[in-house]
């Protein structure tokens, strides 16, 4: 096959929104789960996906991210050179794609180096079918296939077992995160129906880590992983980890580590954290030049950063509107799953600053009609002084902020549409008073990466 690397080399340079924008125009942004134009695009690109590092393949519902993050942390402590996919992206397009660049060092994709390999990818499929996200992941393997690394982390994009990543076929060790009801639409009605495409990951002799899982859920894995003789280490069975005395105690048949607790915030961090210390002590013995220290492990939970989730922000434009007292917090999570561990995190919070003096949580949530919003809000309800419900900028499928609005007063909480983000600020401040408010904007990954924009 003729060599199509340069062939875009007189194109000019294109920015992340310009790729974005040639890319939606092409290949519309439909979901139609199939591997069938993947591996046609594949072999007439040379089959790069069978050129990769070893791959640390994760699925699941929530936790991905962060599990992710994690895994590139402690490896890149460690000095290993770490690929990464991940999808969405928050800001930018070429984020979805992290190129290692030396030991211990990665960064997103230079944008005019997509743009070549995406030029390359479409010469290549020769006008035939192809979705959004399959074209985007097949640029990504070729990026993976030449440029060496130690390992790659893939996410699955939705499901797994017909998830556009799943064309790789050997992995070092496929990860499921917890997984609860999201997708229902493409996936399934049920948990179980959902667990058994999850678990469409799993292959013939390779390992299987799994985090926390409902029963049901955890069963399903389990009879998926019989089928295919995929060995498994299971969460609360195989490893375990729980905060003692302000540090992560975690345990294996390997033995215990007593480790800082995790950079990023929340209970339910501990579980992605153990997680990835399994999967990496795992692929240890599978491959042993990617064996790491408890030095780089401890090192990489304080220095892992995934924003989007529970993320603090202290500066840029919309913190400016705030007086110097109030905390303005970020989290993309769209599902009742989420929703749950994030109300947690809310009342450690108050929990933990109670002898300060209370703080009125405000919400400020857009969602997409394709979500849950009463599941999501729920867990909220006596926890939050009032919703301020806004539609998501630039995204088609937001549910409105009076539709929000409605929905979440059918849930019991108190809400009101916003016509803006700022808007939104402005009336927070009014609901909390002379205290000092504690403002979360969530509900949907699309309007996190709208506010990480406008905050610069």
């Amino acid at each position: 096959m003729t060599d199509t690397r340069d062939a875009a080399q007189d194109r000019p340079t294109e920015s992340s929104d310009v790729i974005l924008e040639r890319l939606t125009a092409l290949h519309p942004k439909l979901i139609d789960l199939s591997l069938d134009r993947t591996y046609r695009l594949l072999e007439k690109l040379g089959n790069p996906h069978r050129s990769l590092p070893p791959v640390f393949h994760i699925a699941g519902t929530n936790g991905k991210g962060s599990t992710g993050a994690y895994l590139r942390a402690m490896l890149e402590a460690a000095g290993k050179r770490v690929h990464s996919y991940t999808s969405p992206h928050l800001v930018r397009f070429h984020e979805r794609i992290r190129l290692a660049e030396g030991e211990g060092r990665s960064a997103f994709i230079d944008e005019p180096a997509l743009s070549r390999l995406l030029d390359e990818c479409e010469r290549a499929n020769d006008g035939e079918p192809i979705t959004f996200f399959e074209i985007t992941t097949v640029a990504a393997f070729l990026a993976f296939s030449r440029t060496p690394a130690d390992a790659l982390i893939l996410e699955v994009g939705m499901g797994g077992r017909l998830d556009t990543t799943n064309v790789v076929d050997d992995p070092l060790v496929s990860i499921i995160t917890p997984v609860s009801l999201d997708h229902q639409g493409f996936l399934g009605d049920t948990l179980t129906e959902i667990a058994g495409e999850k678990a469409g990951i799993l292959k013939r002799g390779r390992p299987g880590i799994i985090g926390p899982q409902a029963d049901e859920v955890r069963i399903a894995i389990e009879m998926a992983a019989e089928r295919v003789q995929a060995p498994l280490l299971v969460h609360g069975q195989d490893f375990s980890a729980h905060e003692e005395h302000g540090h992560l105690v975690y345990q294996d048949e390997q033995g215990l580590l007593d480790l800082p607790l995790p950079k990023l915030a929340g209970r339910h961090q501990i579980d992605n954290a153990a997680l990835a210390i399994a999967a990496l002590r795992k692929a240890a013995g599978e491959n042993p030049a990617l064996a790491i220290d408890t030095d780089a492990i401890a090192l990489g939970l304080t220095h892992a950063e995934w924003p989007g989730r529970m993320q603090r922000l202290t500066r840029g434009p919309l913190v400016e509107l705030l007086p110097s007292h109030a905390e303005l917090w970020l989290d993309g999570g769209h599902n009742p799953a989420a929703g749950e561990a994030v109300a947690h995190v809310m009342a450690d919070l108050n929990q933990q600053q109670e002898h300060i003096r209370s703080r009125p949580l405000i919400l400020i949530c857009g969602m997409l009609d394709t979500k849950d919003a009463g599941g999501f809000l729920l867990p909220f309800k006596g926890l939050t002084a009032q919703v301020e419900t806004v539609t998501i900028p630039d995204a088609p499928a937001s549910l409105s902020a009076e539709v929000l609005a409605e929905m979440a007063a059918k849930a019991g909480l108190p809400a009101s549409p916003a016509a803006s983000i700022e808007a939104a600020l402005e009336r927070a401040l009014l609901e909390g008073g002379r205290d000092a408010p504690r403002i979360l904007i969530c509900g949907s990954l699309y309007l996190a990466g709208h506010v990480l924009r406008e905050n610069g």
